[in-house]
């Protein structure tokens, strides 16, 4: 039989239709990269909703299920097959909506309960380094690890998989914009503020007005003075000699 009649037979086969939960997903190109990935197998037709996290896929019974959630993996992400006889629109467990939802608010009540102190720690001693004791640096690193690190570890969970697969993704950028910013501040932290003396920027334009203030004053003063004797005669002096 020659390949022609064999493609042809093939068109005429059953195809299977089936419908994938998608995991690890955080932008639009999420989808489309699982979607190319999953169309790329042979025979295979699949539409990838990113507002749902669902795959509606279209392939022929050669295809098992295995080989299609292999493909997802290989882009990335995870994916689990639909529960044999559940309705429309059921999912499988841990990867519905709301179980999404109470993931990330758990994490989004986690890094509000850290970042407000340290925000407040941050710029008091900011604004009044007098204010600064000893481990103030080692402070604000613990309070700021659990957000830098637990609370956003679904993006770098994401950019490492991402990394694995030789790809990058949204996930990639917020992931290296958090490390930045956070090397960044532990190196200004305990590098650039050691050599520094505990005048802030606020107070040294503080003193700085206030010299120059006293400068104008003492400009605008008298440079002579007049001087009334016991006798009745005025006699003039100059100000300078008279302090001295």
């Amino acid at each position: 039989m020659s390949s022609a009649a064999v493609t042809g037979n093939a068109a005429l086969l059953p195809q299977t239709e089936l419908e994938l939960s998608i995991k690890g997903m955080t932008c639009a190109a999420c989808a489309v990269r699982v979607e190319k990935k999953l169309s790329a197998v042979d025979g295979v037709a699949a539409s990838v909703n990113f507002a749902t996290g669902k795959a509606a896929v279209t392939a022929p019974p050669s295809d098992s299920v295995a080989q299609l959630i292999e493909a997802v993996e290989q882009a990335g992400y995870g994916a689990e097959a639909k529960r044999p006889g559940a309705g429309v629109g059921v999912a499988s467990p841990g990867v519905g909506a709301d179980a999404v939802r109470a993931y990330l608010r758990r994490r989004l009540i986690v890094a509000l309960v850290f970042f407000v102190p340290l925000s407040d720690v941050s710029v008091l001693l900011s604004l009044f380094p007098a204010y600064r004791f000893p481990g103030w640096q080692w402070v604000r690193v613990a309070l700021a690890a659990p957000v830098a690190g637990w609370a956003a570890w679904p993006f770098h969970q994401a950019a490492l998989k991402n990394a694995r697969h030789g790809l990058a993704s949204m996930d990639t950028l917020v992931s290296l914009g958090i490390m930045a910013a956070c090397g960044w501040s532990v190196y200004a932290m305990f590098v650039l503020d050691r050599g520094q003396g505990r005048v802030s920027p606020v107070q040294a334009r503080a003193r700085r007005d206030a010299g120059d203030a006293m400068r104008e004053l003492a400009a605008a003063g008298a440079a002579e003075a007049c001087l009334l004797v016991p006798d009745g005669a005025e006699r003039r002096v100059e100000q300078a000699a008279e302090v001295a």
